[in-house]
């Protein structure tokens, strides 16, 4: 495994983030794996140098966040395992059960180290941007949390760049903990991040992590048509893998990589995945694995090292998008 500093941050996270978003319980989603099926995932992963995991409150209604916790302490060492969670979307009914208030963003934050099980967050994220709570509000709760020790680092998700440009300079005038990373929606047919996003993250030194790298399964051809309830399990509950991933050009895109992987004599997970790599700014990628193969073609990915005709291959098939992830 290859590892890098986050963003400008002294911390180390290894080349590929395993998400888990696909441990807890299967009440919640049916195509998530429960506690003893996700095991394996969590040995595999710690064997291979994988250090960097990504979970948020909402996820199995707070069970992910446990059997992450636990699967930590039972095949990692704490002081080397990157813990990441998330705030921001309810997942009971009734005021202040989601958004970022101080409030919420407080008690979400207390709640969320008792099912991990840690007395430190190492990188406390907002799920999405709360555009009912002032900015400053938001950034002063978790910087409470940070002078509190109770969170090391924190990171944002996708929102628009401006905004994010807000965060960083109303932290930089009062003192704040300044944001480190963006978790966004950043794949080979989704690139609209490449406008702005990007050159921003690369300009300030905040490492990017992209959700949904794979496009949700997209970019490795388990899709037959557009509108694909039926290829995989997760196909059948996932709306909005039909509604991210609907341009007529993106099958372009997908045949691409699959024509470049079959060259390469390699799955097309891989060849996807070695490309987001090597894009500018792009600490960790964050892989969602439900079968033992997809975390396999992740860690390969990290040793792929892709021809600049390879590249351009790739890319050349891509058409703009509208805004989608916000």
């Amino acid at each position: 495994m290859e590892y890098t500093k986050l963003g400008r941050t002294g911390l180390d996270v290894s080349r590929i983030c395993l998400g888990c978003m696909s441990y807890g319980t299967s009440d919640w989603r049916d195509w998530v794996l429960d506690e003893d099926a996700s095991r394996p995932f969590f040995k595999r992963a710690v064997e291979a140098g994988i250090n960097f995991f990504d979970t948020a409150d909402m996820y199995s209604l707070g069970r992910s966040e446990e059997v992450t916790g636990k699967m930590l302490r039972e095949f990692g060492r704490r002081d080397e395992v990157v813990i990441a969670t998330k705030v921001f979307f309810p997942f009971r009914q009734g005021p202040n059960q989601g958004g970022l208030s101080r409030k919420h963003i407080q008690e979400a934050c207390e709640a969320s180290l008792k099912r991990l099980g840690v007395e430190a967050i190492d990188l406390y994220q907002i799920h999405r941007l709360d555009k009912f709570t002032p900015i400053d509000e938001i950034l002063a709760a978790l910087d409470w949390l940070v002078q509190q020790g109770k969170v090391r680092y924190i990171g944002s998700s996708s929102m628009c760049a401006w905004e994010f440009q807000k965060c960083l300079g109303l932290s930089e005038r009062n003192g704040w903990a300044r944001f480190v990373s963006m978790q966004n929606h950043y794949n080979l047919v989704y690139r609209e991040e490449e406008r702005e996003m990007i050159p921003q993250c690369q300009a300030e030194g905040i490492g990017v992590i992209p959700w949904s790298p794979l496009a949700r399964g997209f970019l490795t051809g388990s899709r037959k048509k557009l509108d694909d309830k039926e290829s995989t399990t997760r196909a059948g509950s996932d709306g909005l893998a039909n509604f991210l991933y609907a341009q007529e050009s993106d099958w372009h895109v997908v045949q691409s990589n699959l024509d470049v992987a079959k060259a390469r004599d390699v799955p097309p997970a891989q060849t996807a995945l070695a490309w987001l790599l090597s894009r500018p700014a792009v600490s960790a990628p964050i892989v969602g694995a439900t079968k033992l193969s997809h975390l396999e073609d992740a860690i390969a990915a990290v040793g792929l090292e892709l021809t600049q005709d390879e590249i351009s291959n790739l890319e050349a098939p891509y058409m703009p998008h509208p805004v989608l992830g916000h």
